[in-house]
């Protein structure tokens, strides 16, 4: 029994030694990662001239300085405005950092020594959020004045602490949620009868069960079309009766304000945590800052700021005194600011806010019993344990068969950054995972070659949308081969990183002015049948979206297109849907569009019609796209 004893510790503890091996691995591919980051952008900075970046969509130059002013938030910001607009897609978006630079006669670029950061940005109109009005003085007295993206560094440090506390914790909660997910620990269920929920589908219903009744961890898996935001809602909703507060992340701040408005739409009191700059119109009233201005008591903490600024313009001296008044008002400041924060925390039922945005020192000291992390599939695991650390068990919903997590070094890719925790959690623990399997988007004819190829066939079309097209007596999908002639090959884009083709391109807009054709005119305009145009390669779409503005017969249907890369598409869905798939050479070579899990992206965002425009010799080369082929040439047969 003793030998038993023995050697089960020294397995456990190989166990233990290996996960934490993997640990460190995993921060050593995080270290890579934002070191080729932070070298780009050095290399932006110091090597890469203006007219590169500007084509690479990372900076605007020249640029002309409009008013400035106080926003909502009291955030001192001003306008600026891209005096040389172009069709290229910039890469400016709010809540990104930017700095600011000033080209000389002998073209040299200036730095100025701030961070800004963008609060809303529109075409070639984007306001900015400035330090200071030192910082605002600087540009406005700046000549040949350009902005650029900025590297964010506060996320890196944020997931290198998290990852450091995860492999050095020897006890506690922490410790024992990390071997969860990384060995074969056990995990442990509650145990009481199934709630119903008539309203759901089975699939969902039972989904949400497994997350009640869930100690430790449970994953719900919503493949497109599931309804998994429906499902996430219902068990957020549902564990707030067991529950006083919740915690809700995701990566992005647009999952975050998806998931919050859904929550707020069933009168769930939420409090967004966060950068105001970074949330929709919608979410705003809802966030810390709006709240915390709004709170009866804050009209008092004013008029305190207030007398304190005014003891301070209007002071003879620096008596004793006058330090005791001081430093009375802002013990007074201090309670009140207490008194304002306590109330809000305790009003609220959701604590919302992005992964990074957990570490928000609003939140310091305080526990929950529940995490959930929507969009989990997209979040490095590094950036879900920033969140982790404050909870008990963890709720992860997504879908791994979509996109994963950008890494731009090579190395940290092939190395495999990009395996999440919900991918580890899958693996390790298959038991607790809720396959949603009835869909809501797409005729069956575009969902059943997605769900073979990456849901094992388990998925179903629910019966409202089995069967409808657009057409009578039309294929769901249908594949438009382009020539085998030169001017139909690919080519580098003007950004001299991306790809394009021309002559696809111009395939692309005639294949579905065809199809508008045979659908009517008026009949697309009554109906107002929406249209996805999607390419895998951003210089692609730069092109179309040139083309479709200057052709004037799609005048009338512009607000009903929408042309954007696969990225740009996740967790949205069209009508129709166009696929251009750009790539068409002689070695048979597909490069980016080997990631099939974008591809899956790009095939199910179509609801009714699905059209791909690509070099079948050349995509042929590669399996997937080979059955695909196949499946698309089988359904012409059928039909």
């Amino acid at each position: 029994m003793v030998a038993f004893r023995t050697g089960f510790c020294i397995f456990a503890s190989e166990k233990l030694e290996n996960m934490i091996q993997e640990l460190v691995r995993q921060r050593e591919l995080l270290r890579l990662e934002y070191e080729y980051e932070r070298a780009e952008f050095q290399r932006q900075t110091e090597a890469m001239g203006v007219g590169r970046k500007v084509r690479r969509g990372l900076c605007w130059f020249p640029l002309s300085v409009g008013r400035s002013y106080r926003n909502s938030l009291d955030q001192l910001v001003v306008e600026v405005v891209n005096t040389a607009p172009s069709d290229i897609e910039h890469q400016f978006e709010p809540g990104k950092p930017v700095c600011f630079f000033e080209q000389d006669g002998a073209e040299l670029l200036h730095y100025m020594r701030f961070v800004a950061q963008v609060s809303y940005v529109e075409d070639n109109r984007m306001v900015v959020a400035m330090p200071s009005e030192d910082a605002l003085s600087k540009i406005q007295n700046a000549e040949r004045l350009g902005v650029q993206l900025y590297l964010d560094e506060y996320t890196y440090r944020q997931m290198f602490a998290a990852l450091d506390q995860v492999i050095e914790t020897k006890s506690g909660r922490l410790a024992e949620l990390r071997d969860i997910f990384h060995t074969s620990a056990p995990t442990s269920k509650f145990t009481f009868a199934p709630v119903r929920f008539p309203w759901l589908n089975p699939s969902q219903e039972q989904a949400v069960n497994e997350v009640l009744w869930a100690k430790d961890v449970a994953v719900v898996h919503g493949p497109p079309g599931t309804g998994k935001t429906t499902t996430l809602v219902e068990a957020i909703y549902e564990t707030l009766r067991r529950e006083n507060q919740v915690l809700v992340c995701a990566q992005s701040n647009m999952a975050v304000d998806w998931i919050s408005e859904k929550l707020a739409d069933r009168g769930v009191p939420v409090l967004r945590i966060g950068n105001p700059s970074r949330v929709t119109d919608r979410m705003l009233g809802f966030t810390y800052e709006r709240r915390f201005e709004s709170h009866p008591r804050y009209t008092d903490l004013w008029t305190l700021r207030r007398e304190i600024r005014h003891l301070y313009d209007n002071r003879k001296g620096s008596s004793d005194s006058f330090h005791q008044k001081i430093a009375r008002l802002r013990d007074r400041c201090t309670e009140l600011e207490y008194l304002i924060h306590e109330d809000l925390f305790a009003e609220a039922r959701v604590i919302a806010c992005t992964l990074t945005g957990s570490a928000n020192r609003l939140l310091l000291g305080r526990r929950f019993g529940t995490l959930f992390i929507d969009e989990a599939a997209q979040a490095l695991e590094a950036a879900c344990w920033i969140a982790i650390q404050k909870a008990d068990r963890v709720v992860l919903a997504g879908d791994h068969r979509q996109l994963p997590p950008t890494i731009k070094c090579p190395a940290a890719l092939q190395g495999g950054l990009d395996k999440t925790l919900m991918q580890t959690i899958v693996e390790q623990k298959p038991h607790c995972v809720s396959l949603l399997t009835v869909q809501y988007r797409m005729s069956d004819g575009i969902m059943q070659f997605p769900n073979q190829e990456f849901y094992g066939g388990h998925l179903q079309s629910a019966p409202e949308v089995k069967y409808r097209s657009i057409l009578d007596w039309d294929t769901a999908i249908d594949w438009i081969d382009t020539p085998d002639e030169t001017e139909y090959a690919e080519q580098m884009a003007d950004d001299g990183q991306s790809r394009q083709n021309p002559a696809e391109a111009e395939l692309t807009l005639k294949t579905l002015k065809e199809y508008f054709e045979k659908i009517g005119r008026d009949r697309i305009l009554y109906e107002r049948l929406d249209v996805g145009i999607i390419s895998p390669y951003r210089g692609q779409v730069s092109l179309l979206r040139r083309m479709l503005r200057r052709d004037s017969y799609w005048k009338p249907f512009r607000s009903f297109i929408t042309i954007n890369t696969i990225d740009g598409f996740q967790g949205q869905e069209r009508d129709i849907i166009v696929i251009s798939m750009v790539r068409s050479n002689q070695d048979g070579e597909v490069g980016f569009l080997r990631d099939l899990r974008r591809m899956n992206v790009a095939i199910t965002r179509a609801r009714m019609k699905l059209l791909l425009i690509g070099h079948r010799v050349t995509l042929a080369r590669h399996p997937f796209y080979r059955r695909l082929l196949t499946y698309i040439d089988n359904l012409l047969d059928q039909w």
